[in-house]
């Protein structure tokens, strides 16, 4: 580890710049950089103006939002190689194409080499940035694990960043790759997670938590299903049959949400506002591994799935939803009895007097 490295881990340096080099040049849409443009908690704006106290400055370098353009603007990316925009965050979007089966040509681009003019492949810039990055991190699915461009008999080979650099692999301060899914990820996770790993390599916080697929725990902790408004309808089995039903689950209309690591219903898309099934959508897998290939056709229930939504909808679901109607109307669905004028005291109070 380098001395700027050290004093960037433990924070000694008051005046450090933390560089964010944000390769968008994949396969992908620039889905993550737009759903960042509406992120409040916090806003992209929050961290780049300083509004956050203790955070270091920021020095953003993503080509939707940049300034400069051409030449200028690929040459934070050709300074950051060559030591000169230290510590940085590398965070890549889109899928890595597999640059050994491309034939004549090459599959993605991010900018060109400045000494023969030919494009710089995004393999290349991963692998020229990553060795040096105080952190990694790969947003949206087609980044994290290949997405859409990856799905089965696609021709570039696509896959997500840990499949090109090692499921394993670890940054020059121990950090393992970071994977925000999403398609494309929701904005609030987005900067977050980026704030988060700012702190990190300022040495004023710690590393995320991490699970088995490199997603942060504190936000793919649970699964669709235990974070939606809907759940509670599971037990008593209420299940839409039709679209536009906002009192029942949607499992049966092919919502995935039992077997989907998401936070959107809890978070909300944008201002804690919006997201799939909070909005009468189904939940498609789209922050998993394996999407879209293992949830395709969307709007086909998986066969556990509605074997499971049967056997809840006419065993123990009729019987919860009898007995929790009558406790509710009985008991907890009215005022207590001494609320009422009387004579007598009635809320069981015994005076010393």
């Amino acid at each position: 580890m380098s001395t700027a490295e050290t004093t960037a881990h433990h924070g000694r340096d008051e005046e450090m710049t933390v560089h964010v080099l944000w390769v968008t040049g994949g396969l992908g849409c620039d889905g993550e950089s737009v759903a960042m443009t509406g992120a409040t908690n916090p806003s992209i704006e929050d961290i780049l103006l300083g509004s956050i106290p203790g955070l270091p400055t920021v020095a953003f370098h993503n080509h939707m939002l940049a300034v400069e353009s051409g030449e200028d603007f690929i040459q934070h990316f050709l300074d950051a190689e060559n030591g000169l925009a230290f510590p940085y965050i590398l965070v890549v979007e889109g899928a890595v194409g597999n640059e050994e089966i491309n034939g004549d040509g090459y599959w993605s681009g991010f900018g060109v080499n400045p000494f023969d003019g030919q494009p710089i492949t995004v393999n290349e810039w991963i692998d020229r940035l990553a060795p040096k990055a105080s952190a990694i991190l790969a947003v949206g699915t087609c980044a994290t694990y290949g997405g859409i461009p990856a799905m089965r008999g696609n021709p570039t080979g696509a896959m997500g960043v840990p499949d090109y650099l090692g499921w394993k692999r670890r940054t020059r301060g121990g950090l393992p790759i970071v994977c925000l899914p999403g398609c494309p990820s929701q904005p609030d996770n987005i900067t977050q997670i980026l704030l988060q790993l700012v702190w990190y390599v300022a040495g004023r916080g710690p590393a995320p938590e991490l699970d088995e697929q490199l997603r942060p725990v504190e936000m793919f902790g649970r699964t669709t299903r235990e974070g939606c408004n809907r759940a509670g309808f599971t037990e008593q089995g209420k299940f839409a049959t039709t679209h536009g039903d906002d009192q029942r689950c949607l499992v049966q209309l092919g919502c995935k949400g039992p077997v989907v690591k998401c936070n959107v219903p809890l978070r909300g898309w944008m201002g804690g506002v919006g997201g799939c099934p909070n909005v009468g959508g189904i939940c498609i897998g789209c922050t998993m591994p394996g999407f879209p290939d293992r949830y395709v056709p969307f709007h086909d229930p998986d066969v556990w799935g509605a074997t499971a939504a049967n056997f809840q909808r006419f065993t123990y679901g009729p019987v919860f939803r009898f007995f929790r109607k009558l406790n509710l109307e009985k008991k907890f669905d009215r005022e207590p009895d001494w609320r009422r004028t009387g004579k007598e005291l009635r809320t069981g109070y015994t005076p010393d007097w």
